[in-house]
């Protein structure tokens, strides 16, 4: 099946909260420019493809909150509202029950608002074509092993750096999530790969930070700005 006639669904995990920030707010709804952080994610997936089934995973206590912020923005971009879980683990997976009929998913965190429409095509088309892929970075400093006080300086080339969002053939991703959680599942790549399928990687874009820090917001309203001012 061609790429172009393939269903596709996002799912956006945003349970995120203010801490390492500083703030009261949870992260997802900083506002960057004209928007809360979250809704920049939402539109990058809708440029990408406009007819892309969006699935937003929040915790039940902020649901209230979004949708006040939707109607405070005028935000009526059409999306489904799941419930997160325990884990990040259980987020995805209370996301995955939510979706009607697709073909292919991503899974990307809420607050990485600056994902390329380059990297949304790569991991779509590398998907469709093996089943599973996820956009990573090379390593471009030194990399050392062990502790502060004891180390080793390791091959960085044989280590990437891995971004979201993370796309899967439907099926094995529904049958990845019928496992029991495990504390090794730090991505939705280590769910798919203990089920026995391989992941590919594609190349990410490097502005394609996840919002953590105060100063992560700076950085992406800077980006904002000169991808406002390219149209």
């Amino acid at each position: 099946m061609m790429l172009s006639s393939m269903r596709k669904s996002v799912i956006l995990v945003a349970g995120g909260n203010g801490t390492r920030m500083g703030t009261d707010l949870p992260k997802q709804f900083l506002q960057l420019e004209e928007y809360p952080v979250l809704m920049w994610t939402i539109l990058c997936f809708l440029e990408y493809d406009p007819e892309i089934s969006v699935v937003v995973v929040l915790p039940e206590s902020q649901m209230k909150y979004w949708k006040e912020l939707c109607q405070k923005f005028n935000f009526s971009y059409q999306h489904q509202v799941a419930k997160g879980g325990e884990t990040r683990f259980h987020s995805v997976r209370n996301g995955i029950e939510s979706l009607t009929v697709t073909d292919l998913v991503a899974i990307h965190d809420g607050v990485r608002p600056l994902v390329s429409r380059q990297t949304i095509e790569n991991c779509f088309r590398q998907a469709a074509a093996s089943g599973a892929a996820i956009p990573a970075l090379p390593v471009n400093e030194t990399l050392r092993r062990g502790t502060l006080e004891q180390s080793l300086t390791v091959d960085r080339n044989l280590y990437f750096v891995v971004q979201t969002p993370q796309v899967f053939k439907y099926p094995l991703l529904k049958k990845s999530y019928l496992q029991v959680w495990d504390p090794s599942f730090t991505d939705d790549a280590s769910v798919v790969e203990k089920s026995g399928h391989q992941v590919t990687m594609v190349a990410g874009n490097r502005e394609n930070l996840k919002i953590t820090h105060i100063e992560d917001l700076t950085i992406a309203t800077a980006y904002i700005k000169k991808k406002k001012d390219t149209r």
